[in-house]
């Protein structure tokens, strides 16, 4: 298997390679765009994938590095390689990511790296808010481990809410939705309850009055998972 360019190789590879992909590239063509910069830095190079606005930086050692080639070589000649497979490197992801649009700096990819769903698992990313063609996404949140990310529209203009109303606002926000760690809480939740909780998903909610029954659309497998089983957890 091969590896990664090393520190102090070409600088002008990543210019020199054609960004409209013709074929599938081999493993060790692949590779060919996978720079070391430092010994906890992998970089891949614009030009890895199509409309790469900015590298990819990707935070991993050597052993971590491994998984991700292993990933690579996977997708291009192995088991996961074929026609029909819709499996997605990480590094292929995370080159994805630095194509969206408004992307600033680098899109990063931290030690936890490896295949998500759009994002890879561990990306990070900034996007320039006074760009009219930057993006936001859901994906870059997470949804993907049913976090209960919303995205929600409002009548306000951006000059409604001030610095001093979005710092009102952030506050309220914090004190009743529930989020991070400690027990103490606006949502009286005990063990019963917090039970209840797991095994019906939305419907708790619903019930409580914290959800609209139309959020059961809005949600991954509706809000529950007909399996859950508190138990387990």
């Amino acid at each position: 298997m091969g590896t990664p360019a090393k520190e102090g190789g070409d600088e002008d590879k990543s210019t020199s390679h054609n960004t409209t992909e013709t074929k599938k590239r081999s493993i060790e063509e692949e590779l060919t765009f996978l720079k070391r910069v430092s010994c906890t830095r992998y970089q891949v190079q614009i030009g890895f994938v199509p409309n790469m606005k900015v590298p990819a930086d990707i935070i991993v050692n050597d052993d971590l590095q491994n998984l991700l080639v292993q990933e690579l070589h996977e997708s291009c000649c192995g088991p996961k390689s074929g026609a029909g497979s819709s499996f997605i490197p990480a590094v292929r992801q995370a080159a994805n990511v630095a194509a969206l649009p408004g992307i600033v700096g680098a899109s990063l990819a931290m030690p936890d790296v490896h295949s998500g769903y759009g994002f890879c698992i561990g990306n990070v990313a900034a996007f320039d808010m006074d760009d009219p063609a930057a993006i936001i996404s859901p994906g870059g949140v997470g949804f993907d481990i049913n976090c209960g990310v919303r995205l929600i529209r409002t009548n306000l203009m951006e000059s409604d809410v001030g610095e001093s109303v979005r710092e009102e606002l952030a506050d309220a926000m914090f004190k009743n939705i529930p989020v991070g760690v400690g027990v103490d809480g606006d949502i009286p939740c005990d063990m019963k309850e917090l039970n209840t909780l797991l095994s019906e998903g939305i419907n708790w909610a619903v019930e409580k009055g914290y959800a609209w029954e139309e959020d059961r659309d809005h949600c991954e497998e509706n809000g529950r998972m007909e399996t859950a089983d508190p138990k387990f957890v």
